[in-house]
């Protein structure tokens, strides 16, 4: 259950960019990657703007249906969202 439902979301929710709470990658890849491009991008006198967001908790301050809502706009099906929501009422996210 668990394989079926991290390919459903990985394949289609978490872009090859995201680093963070992905297996194998860490932050600080993220971030030397990052710097890489910034310095890359400079070398060739290019500007350069950057906006950092911070999601603190954002996990757990965000409501599960809507957590539940992209899922679907993501096409996860309708078992593995009831397994989802069920979950979610005993365990909190």
């Amino acid at each position: 259950m668990e394989q079926i439902l991290l390919g459903a979301i990985t394949s289609q929710v978490i872009g090859k960019s995201q680093h963070g709470f992905t297996k194998g990658k860490l932050c600080l890849t993220k971030l030397i990657a990052f710097y890489d491009k910034v310095t890359c991008s400079l070398d060739v006198e290019r500007g350069v703007n950057i906006v950092y967001l911070d999601f603190f908790k954002a996990f757990c301050t965000v409501p599960r249906s809507l957590l539940i809502e992209k899922l679907v706009l993501y096409g996860l099906d309708k078992w593995s969202l009831d397994h989802l929501w069920m979950m979610g009422s005993s365990v909190p996210w």
